[in-house]
This record gives structure tokens, sequence and C-alpha cells, in this order.
């Protein structure tokens, strides 16, 4: 993803919040450490420190750790867990669950956000006539985590939903040739209807 202005900005926030919170600790240091109220300061001081410099640390590690969005493998495609999780919680969906690949496009023309295309991995024939027959409102269900499953796998397709964002390395039909090259399945285009 990349360093954005709303990464910076909280970052500079987090940054101004520990500068406070050291404050209050050189405050608390300063009376010489030994009374009620030199006390609270040292500890409010260092509670700020710890939850602001960890908040500090996942604003900015994030983008920082430049982990790739999607993997592909000769196992399967492999969703990387989230910066800081380990490794080890990565997901991988093998390539034999894979029944087919649909590409979607959600958005307005000429807006602020524009549109933006969509990868999803489909695991049941019934997602497949899905991707291939409904309209395109259904469609954009296949986006949307917190959108009630009506169709059996629907949950697991948009669990392997990708948006493809516009600071990726690759392009959606380059992306689709390597899966091909790993697994020969169909691919459902519904960007255009």
């Amino acid at each position: 993803m990349g360093m954005t202005w709303r990464t910076a900005w909280r970052g500079l926030a987090f940054g101004i919040l520990m500068l406070a919170s050291a404050g209050f600790v050189a405050g608390g240091l300063m009376r010489g450490g030994f009374g009620v109220g030199s006390l609270a300061f040292i500890v409010l001081g260092a509670v700020g420190l710890a939850a602001f410099g960890g908040g500090f640390v996942a604003a900015v590690g994030g983008p920082l750790a430049r982990r790739p969005v999607l993997e592909l493998t000769n196992e399967g495609a492999r969703r990387p867990a989230r910066w800081p999780l380990p490794r080890s919680r990565d997901r991988v969906l093998p390539w034999t669950d894979v029944t087919a690949l649909a590409a979607l496009r959600r958005g307005v023309t000429g807006t602020k956000r524009g549109e933006q295309d969509y990868l999803v991995f489909l695991g049941t024939d019934a997602l497949v006539e899905l991707a291939r027959t409904a309209e395109r409102p259904a469609l954009i269900a296949f986006t949307l985590a917190d959108v009630p499953a009506t169709t059996p796998g629907m949950p697991e397709a948009t669990r392997w939903c990708f948006g493809v964002e516009p600071g990726w390395d690759t392009t959606l039909p380059v992306l689709v040739k390597e899966i091909r090259r790993r697994r020969t399945v169909p691919v459902v285009d519904r960007r255009t209807r």
C-alpha cells in the first residue's frame, strides 16, 4: 500500500501524543517523583508512552512493512496476514478448492473514488452461476464482508475477494494469466455488464 497522507498524519498525531506523555513523565520526575501527584504523572505518562507508542508503530509500521496482498504459489492462493501478525497466520486457499474466478467492477465513473476492479476466487458451482447471471447489486455483495450471505459459500468467496488497487505491481489480466498457469479455471468477467 505504501505511505499515504493519512498514514503520515496519523503517525504525526501519535508522535505528538508520545511527546506529551514524555512531558508527563518528565513533570513527575522534576518534582522528585515521591509524592502522590508525581507518581500519578509518572504512571499516566508511562501508560501514554506505551499506548501511543504502540499506536505509532501500528500506524506507520504497517505501510512500511510492505507485505503483499496476494501471493500465488503451487499449493494455492495465499493471503498474507496483516502486519504485525506473524506469517504463520497467513491463509491459504488450495487450488483444488477454486472452481472459477470472477472479475467484478464496483463504483461509479467520474466520482472521487471512481471505479475499482475486484478478483474473487469462487469455490462452488452455485457461486459461479450467481457470478454469471446476477444483477450488479448482487455481484457487489461478493466484495462486502458485512453483507449477509444469501448463497452457500458466499462468506468464503468474500474472504477471497481482492480489490485491485492502483498501487499493485500487476494488472488484473496478468494476474489471471498467472493463476491459469497454476490451475486452469474459467473466468467470469462481469466488469462491463
